[in-house]
């Protein structure tokens, strides 16, 4: 008898087809057009891969600052959208490019991506050189180290290689209050300088706290009036307050603007009265964070966190910043 076998299912086909690989992907925040805060939403992409050189930091603290917002709004060195915004970052390695022999895996760092092409802590993960990154003080919180790197590096910069401030010398710091500012302050106070600050009579108490010798009511008083035979003048601010800020420096004493372009007048005026005046953007420096670490480190620096927003609610931090009114610094907390 023969068997019958018409009615056994056959045996299922196997696809000798590769599957390919689930590529990782993280969560940022992105933008398809320039405008106001709401234009920012969180998007899933990509995770990034570091290349040679370079490091990928999974992002526990992610620091805003004006540049933001202008990039966020004018598009400004950045171009058209789109794009992640976000220079600081606190966080650790999560991978290592080809070259790379200063940090491994597991290693808590922060510092400030590249100005201005560099942009993109504003994500769970960012690629950036090693250089661009210090080991994070055991002191500070993840959410303090993410404060700090361009404020930081911004002062720094500023006061020490451009104005070489020494002990003695006269130094005006105007918007003592704000996010380079207030870091500004500590860090003429620690080279020994005399430190006077501009600031709102609400926040007097706060910038004497940083260690300013006076504070200077700018609704109420003219600081021209007020701060006189001054060594270095340091100015976020621009406008009419960069030009008249010249007269207050003595013969060979020097301003310096963070604010660069249309320097023009400033700089026809400074050499008319026998002063100097440079404009600067802030890079990134490993000497300069490691400088700025050793401050913190030692006591003699720490950064104010106004206030702090989860990754989703970027646009909200954005909002808070645009009204001028913050003191010290906001951050975005990506991971707990």
């Amino acid at each position: 008898m023969t068997k019958n076998t018409a009615s056994q299912p056959a045996e299922p086909t196997k696809s000798t087809e590769p599957t390919e690989p689930t590529e990782p992907t993280m969560k940022a925040i992105r933008q398809d057009a320039l405008g106001d805060p709401d234009v920012l939403r969180e998007v899933e992409v990509a995770r990034p891969k570091p290349s040679v050189g370079q490091i990928l930091v999974a992002v526990h603290a992610a620091g805003v600052n004006p540049t933001d917002w202008k990039h966020r709004r004018f598009g400004a060195f950045l171009g058209e959208p789109p794009f992640t915004l976000g220079w600081d970052v606190s966080g650790v390695v999560e991978a290592v490019g080809i070259g790379v022999s200063l940090f491994q895996p597991g290693d808590e760092v922060f510092g400030m991506l590249p100005y201005p092409y560099g942009a993109g802590s504003h994500a769970e993960y960012v690629t950036g050189p090693t250089r661009a990154f210090v080991p994070r003080p055991a002191g500070l919180s993840h959410i303090e180290a993410g404060a700090l790197p361009l404020v930081s590096l911004t002062a720094w910069q500023a006061l020490v290689d451009n104005a070489h401030v020494e002990p003695g010398q006269r130094v005006l710091v105007h918007a003592a209050a704000g996010g380079v500012g207030h870091v500004a302050v500590q860090i003429a106070k620690a080279r020994g300088a005399y430190v006077i600050g501009t600031a709102s009579a609400a926040k007097h108490d706060f910038v004497r706290g940083l260690g300013a010798d006076e504070v200077i009511d700018y609704r109420s008083a003219d600081f021209v009036k007020e701060a006189r035979d001054i060594d270095v003048v340091l100015d976020p601010l621009g406008g009419d307050d960069r030009l008249r800020s010249l007269e207050v420096l003595r013969p060979g004493g020097i301003l310096v603007s963070i604010l660069p372009g249309n320097f023009g007048d400033v700089a026809e005026r400074a050499a008319a009265l026998g002063v100097r005046a440079t404009d600067m953007l802030v890079e990134h420096d490993q000497a300069g964070m490691a400088a700025v670490a050793a401050l913190a480190e030692s006591g003699q620096l720490r950064v104010h966190v106004s206030d702090t927003y989860p990754l989703a609610d970027a646009a909200k931090a954005h909002a808070q910043g645009e009204t001028g009114r913050v003191t010290g610094k906001l951050v975005l907390t990506v991971r707990p």
